[in-house]
């Protein structure tokens, strides 16, 4: 009897998994690593790729609203008030946690590191010299992310700006001396910009990170379990690594 009553549920489950779900998503603007509307079709962003992969994996399973690109502040209001079901890809903090939830499969890493002229000797490598350093001139971050709330946090003193190609702008003029981000998203912008010559990557890894997939907090248990099956999927056969190394 128990095994009959486990291959009826086995079958419900297959059943629900093989429905067409449409769930609605938007891209982030001002992020080219993790959405790139000006990239080239092998290069559209890395978070599009996961969104596409997933599609894949699940072929019954899709998503709407891709033709919007908001910024992250922007971004965070929706899944909060349940105007999106899915938004890849997102780190974690206690704040966020508490708005909405994260299906449990990391996406990709990323390193917090900081990135200063070439000609500047100093070593930032820490918190607290980066709070000193902070006094004489602001470091920059991009606005309204994780990042920009830990150094806060940290008492270290930030001018909050809308890309990393803008922060190497004002780097790069002498408006600021240091930039404090995500290292897939610095070090390709140095690469685009042909900057390699003009500054350079701190030292230190200040903090490691992984990106999830983030979904409304009233979301569904059997959808946040097909995504959760589907990110499962990729990460066993490599797909999800094999795509984070193609931005790097």
């Amino acid at each position: 009897m128990l095994r009959w009553l486990s291959l009826l549920i086995a079958l419900a489950s297959l059943a629900a998994s093989a429905k067409d779900l449409t769930l609605r998503t938007v891209q982030q603007s001002g992020s080219a690593v993790k959405y790139d509307p000006d990239g080239s079709p092998p290069r559209p962003g890395l978070c599009i790729e996961i969104l596409h992969a997933v599609e894949k994996a699940d072929p019954g399973l899709r998503f709407s609203g891709l033709d919007q690109q908001v910024p992250l502040k922007r971004v965070e209001r929706l899944l909060a008030d349940g105007l999106v079901d899915a938004f890849f890809c997102l780190l974690k903090s206690p704040e966020r946690e508490r708005q909405w939830r994260y299906v449990p499969v990391p996406l990709y890493t990323i390193r917090h590191v900081i990135v200063q002229r070439a000609d500047d000797p100093r070593n930032l490598d820490t918190l607290a010299e980066l709070a000193a350093s902070s006094q004489r001139k602001p470091v920059l971050v991009a606005r309204g992310t994780v990042l920009a709330r830990r150094l806060l946090a940290a008492n270290v003193a930030i001018t909050e700006v809308g890309s990393e190609r803008e922060a190497l702008q004002m780097l790069t003029l002498g408006r600021a001396d240091v930039i404090y981000g995500q290292d897939i998203n610095l070090l390709r912008h140095v690469a685009e910009n042909k900057l390699g010559d003009k500054v350079k990557l701190g030292r230190t890894v200040f903090r490691e990170d992984s990106q999830f997939l983030a979904v409304r907090a009233d979301l569904p248990a059997a959808y946040e379990g097909r995504l959760t099956q589907a990110l499962r999927r990729l990460e066993r056969d490599g797909t999800l690594r094999q795509l984070a190394e193609k931005y790097r």
